[in-house]
């Protein structure tokens, strides 16, 4: 049966206003960030999505981006935390590497974690929640390096592309079926507009 995953990033922190590299540290959700998930909820309502689970990481800054979106119970998995980028984490976000060495960076140098352990982790997290009995409709709320990795884990049957950053409680729907994730829409609710910083 075809189930429907709709992962989403939180709101924006204070760690993203002051461009600061934000993994496993947490900070708390800004005046913005609140406001982007209230626009993240109308998108849900004014399209008339019923969730039937939700989950979310462990930071708070998703469990409150997801209690702002949703009244249903919901279970935190560190699985679905961040990117660990060790010993860079609540650093400058000038101080990340360029693209092409940002595979390995964070752990060689950092002692976090690389691309393809966030990639496993998020791959493994979403696929034991999406097989379990009843869960026709779930929301995850994750983060942006999180969200990438795992884009990239299926990006090769995604029907939609990612043509832009996941900004701020980006949306994206995944179909699930017999363990294939397919990217359906990616929904950027705010876009770069509510969206001046940067960050994870």
């Amino acid at each position: 049966m075809k189930k429907t995953l709709y992962l989403m990033r939180h709101g924006e922190t204070l760690f993203n206003q002051k461009k600061k590299i934000q993994g496993w540290t947490d900070s708390p959700l800004t005046e913005l960030g609140r406001k982007q998930a209230m626009n993240a909820k109308k998108w849900f309502e004014d399209h008339h999505v019923l969730f039937t689970d939700a989950y979310c990481s462990t930071s708070e800054r998703a469990s409150d981006t997801l209690e702002i979106i949703t009244d249903l119970p919901y279970v935190r998995l560190k699985g679905l935390k961040e990117m660990n980028f060790g010993t860079y984490d609540g650093e400058s976000e000038f101080l990340n590497p360029p693209l092409s060495e940002y595979d390995t960076f964070f752990k060689v140098y950092g002692g976090g974690e690389t691309r393809a352990e966030v990639r496993r982790r998020m791959n493994e997290t979403l696929t034991k929640i999406m097989e379990q009995d009843g869960h026709e409709c779930v929301l995850a709320v994750s983060h942006g390096a999180s969200c990438a990795n795992f884009y990239r884990e299926w990006e090769k049957i995604a029907k939609a592309k990612k043509t832009e950053r996941f900004y701020n409680c980006c949306i994206l729907k995944y179909s699930v079926e017999n363990g294939e994730f397919v990217l359906e829409e990616i929904i950027n609710v705010n876009g770069p507009k509510g969206n001046e910083h940067g960050g994870h």
